[in-house]
């Protein structure tokens, strides 16, 4: 677990994490409502050289381009409606994958099929300073710590 008192230090934990992906490494974020998951995107986009990322609630999905593309969802109003499994399949994102950095805000077990091989992280905003936690799934993410 990691604690995060501040904005600054949710968005730096992102930027550290986004210093060390490649090209076809999925990202599951979770917390609840205000807990950072863009923030910590936003982190991850600047070590892309990405600036400019909002939250996709409303379009569901962005790419940002950088040294590597970034696709941004959120799966907030897919998870709402109870059909994200349909939803995440019209939005193609298996073409994409492998060649850009994927962050899925609200990455649950629909978001998780995408791929076999995916790091997940959740914050818990539960208490002022948030926790975050990272689990690692498939050999890319053997032993990782963020």
């Amino acid at each position: 677990m990691i604690a995060i008192a501040t904005p600054a230090e949710m968005f730096a934990l992102g930027a550290k994490l986004g210093a060390q992906l490649k090209a076809g490494d999925l990202i599951l974020l979770n917390g609840p409502l205000g807990a950072g998951k863009t923030l910590f995107t936003q982190g991850i986009g600047s070590a892309l050289g990405i600036t400019g990322i909002t939250s996709p609630t409303f379009v569901i999905s962005r790419v940002h381009l950088g040294l590597l593309p970034l696709i941004h969802v959120d799966a907030y109003r897919l998870l709402i409606d109870g059909q994200a499994n349909l939803y995440l399949d019209d939005l193609d994102l298996d073409s994409a994958v492998s060649d850009s950095v994927t962050v899925v805000e609200w990455g649950g077990e629909e978001a998780a099929r995408l791929s076999d091989e995916r790091l997940e992280i959740n914050i818990d905003r539960s208490e002022e300073v948030r926790q975050v936690s990272a689990s690692g799934i498939g050999a890319r993410w053997a032993g990782f710590l963020l």
